[in-house]
């Protein structure tokens, strides 16, 4: 008997549970990845480097339809990222691409505006050669938009002009 094929999801967690909701899944072997960044974090007496989720309240798991429920039942999961009713389904590739532009890019930022100005790019070289998305001008720095279909989000990359074309 074969394994039915598993796809990518979004989850929601509550608020600041996000690592503890990646080990839980991990204890019961759901594979589940969790974008996190370093920031440089400013007490009263000291300044620490962290590791904080890339998106705030958002993880990512890779599950068939028989580990749905499992994935609900972990504490500290809100819900499914739903479209149109259904738990929304994120291309492998998207999450390769968001997985290669944390390990490559310190400087990443989200947003959630829906960008809809500049002209469409492809990366012609570089470690993101292949990427596609839109060139926008934010706070004075040329970045690259890649859109998370489904979540409603958007990374912003910093990647030098000379590396990108438009596509046609």
């Amino acid at each position: 008997m074969t394994n039915p094929p598993k796809s990518w999801y979004a989850i929601y967690t509550h608020p600041r549970s996000e690592k503890r909701v990646l080990e839980s899944l991990e204890e019961i072997n759901i594979e589940a990845y969790l974008p996190l960044q370093k920031k440089l974090r400013k007490w009263s007496d000291r300044k620490k480097w962290v590791e904080v989720p890339l998106i705030n309240s958002y993880l990512f798991v890779r599950i068939n339809e028989k580990n749905y429920f499992d994935v609900l039942n972990v504490q500290g999961v809100s819900r499914y990222i739903c479209f149109e009713g259904k738990a929304a389904i994120i291309p492998d590739k998207q999450i390769e691409t968001l997985k290669l532009a944390v390990d490559n890019d310190p400087d990443l930022e989200v947003t959630c505006e829906n960008i809809n100005k500049g002209d469409n790019i492809i990366v012609k070289a570089g470690p993101f050669i292949g990427l596609k998305g839109k060139l926008v001008d934010f706070k004075g720095k040329k970045k690259v938009v890649i859109s998370i279909d489904n979540i409603g989000q958007s990374i912003l990359i910093n990647i030098p002009i000379k590396y990108l074309e438009k596509e046609k």
